[in-house]
């Protein structure tokens, strides 16, 4: 792509607004500013779109929202599933208004009906009501756990989860033929909604929802006998988790909860926030406080789309408030499920425990101590969803539980992609499980170490930037491919996973078969001591993560253990 030439175009062709192009107009001195604008199109890949908001090819905006939509509609079209239509929802993110319009409308343009949320909603909300209302497909704008300067195009098929093989693919290959804007259709939003092809979903919708988060509960008894004792703090980071969150909470009976009043406003620039994810230590501030001040047992909080999950809890030994992974948080969940499931007599036959390959090896133990198969995926949780339609499907297996460990689990089938209001409900009423017991969620914690082992698991991130960057990104992998470790400082490999190539190599033995998998650029290095590491480019940053897992005979073992590996990974990518 010419990036001057399409530059020019934008600032000076009428078919763009004069707010993009006074944008335009107003980089025009800094040239590598324009270049990285227009260098090249938003790639919508198998996530979708997430970029910078903003003018240009390379970012998102009405233009590049309504170029991908035309693709997705004239798949719909080739599906023959316009009368269907598409569920659309968009959470608190800068434009997601504008956005979910422009989406809506280009697809009522081309005649596909759009289902459109009021107002903000979580991504687990729309996985359901695409399922509710029979749709054929569904779109959230979000950028997830993304800085704020960010927002993001999700699209989801049929049965709830995002796209998988073979529409991924095909919906990619779709949107790459939308190669000009005057290709694109769109259309007045009166003349739509008088049409019938602009259609504003109902609190129905919501209602079922909630209902069937609340019928995941095992012991609500439970939760009646302890209401009064366990005091949560919740903050949703100025997302769309408040309304959720608040009223699965007071349906299930928890009666001191309390939000932190800064970061309950919905409000895309995240002002308390800048990068609004559970897993930024900076992000807890405010709610930290606020625990302190209410002693509270439990401190909660959502990302922006309110599909995933962090949690702190209290140690009554040290009054300190303890960090959570999403491994723990998922761990004490699913050892909850199964285990109650277990002793009650409700375990389905043919039980499934799903998990991302980067994710804990505890689960494995928890799966075998309960007679559950475990399968591991990809990393992304359409790819539990891509399972839970297999087993929907042939009846090989029934799901009980699925996560990963960014963050996000599901604990039940009602949705396909990952839910935090529904985890919030499951690790309270856990908690409110132990409480019975006079312990605390740590106190629980410790009990699964002492059972399965020290598993402790860590993420580092190398952030490449621009063009350059995405060279660097990928002659990391390719220098990886062609030269395989065998150590980690004092961890031997023992094998190596490629997942692009879909091989595994037994480095004794030399022995080389296939990883099961979809192809994928995904380095996964199996160690001695079971141990083990895993390579990949980010789907959604310029970013390069290496995750790292270890198995100590103590905590404090196992953390010595993980930053050991971790900087020697580090140390041998850099």
């Amino acid at each position: 792509m010419d990036y001057r030439k399409e530059y020019e175009k934008w600032c000076t062709d009428p078919y763009f607004d004069e707010a993009t192009r006074a944008e335009l107009k107003g980089i025009a001195g800094d040239e590598k500013e324009i270049e990285d604008r227009f260098y090249r199109t938003l790639e919508f890949g198998t996530a979708g779109l997430r970029g910078v908001i903003g003018a240009g090819t390379n970012r998102m905006n009405i233009y590049t929202v309504r170029q991908a939509t035309q693709g997705l509609a004239n798949y719909i079209l080739s599906q023959n599933g316009a009368e269907r239509g598409v569920a659309i929802a968009h959470d608190s993110r800068l434009m997601a208004d504008e956005f979910t319009d422009a989406a809506a409308l280009c697809l009522a343009a081309n005649g596909i009906k759009a289902y459109v949320f009021p107002s903000l909603r979580p991504v687990p909300e729309l996985s359901f009501a695409v399922r509710k209302l029979g749709c054929i497909a569904g779109i959230v704008i979000t950028a997830s756990h993304n800085p704020r300067e960010y927002n993001g195009y999700k699209v989801y098929w049929e049965d709830g989860a995002q796209v998988t093989p073979p529409h991924d693919t095909n919906i990619m290959d779709e949107v790459g033929k939308v190669t000009s804007f005057d290709m694109v259709k769109t259309m007045d939003k009166d003349d739509a909604v008088k049409a019938g092809l602009y259609c504003v979903i109902g609190d129905e919708v919501d209602e079922e929802y909630f209902a069937t988060v609340r019928a995941l509960s095992i012991h609500p008894e439970i939760i009646k006998q302890m209401a009064k004792d366990i005091k949560i703090v919740y903050t949703p980071l100025h997302g769309t988790g408040l309304g959720p969150v608040q009223r699965v909470l007071k349906d299930l009976g928890f009666e001191n909860v309390y939000i932190e009043p800064q970061q309950a406003v919905a409000d895309g620039h995240f002002p308390t926030a800048p990068y609004p994810n559970p897993e930024n230590p900076d992000a807890w501030t405010l709610a930290l406080k606020l625990a302190k001040e209410k002693d509270a047992d439990l401190v909660l909080a959502t990302d922006p789309d309110a599909d995933r999950l962090g949690v702190y809890c209290k140690d009554t030994k040290s009054g300190e408030y303890v960090t959570f992974t999403g491994n723990m948080s998922a761990m004490l969940i699913a050892e909850y499920i199964l285990g109650q499931k277990s002793l009650m007599g409700t375990m389905p036959e043919k039980p499934a425990l799903v998990e991302s390959i980067v994710s804990t090896d505890m689960a494995k133990a928890i799966a075998a101590a309960y007679n559950v198969e475990l399968i591991e995926v990809l990393t992304g949780f359409k790819y539990i969803g891509e399972q839970m339609l297999k087993f929907e499907k042939t009846g090989c297996n029934n799901y009980v539980f699925g996560f990963e460990e960014s963050y996000g689990c599901l604990p039940g089938t009602y949705a396909r992609d990952k839910d935090a209001p529904a985890a919030v409900c499951m690790l309270c009423e856990v908690a409110a499980f132990y409480k019975s017991q006079g312990k605390t969620l740590w106190d629980g914690m410790i009990e699964l170490y002492e059972k399965y082992g020290y598993y402790r698991e860590g993420i580092a991130t190398m952030t490449l930037k621009g063009i350059d960057g995405a060279a660097q990104i990928q002659e990391i992998m390719n220098k990886a491919r062609t030269n395989t470790p065998t150590k980690f400082g004092s961890f031997d490999v023992l094998a190596a996973r490629d997942y692009k190539k879909d091989t595994r190599k037994d480095l004794k033995t030399g022995e080389v078969t296939s990883t099961g998998l979809p192809s994928s650029d995904v380095l996964y290095y199996e160690l001695s001591d079971n141990a083990w590491c895993c390579v990949r480019p980010s789907g959604t940053e310029p970013k390069i993560k290496f995750y790292v897992g270890v198995k100590g005979s103590s905590f404090d073992q196992a953390e010595s253990l993980l930053a050991d590996l971790k900087e020697k990974v580090l140390a041998y990518f850099e």
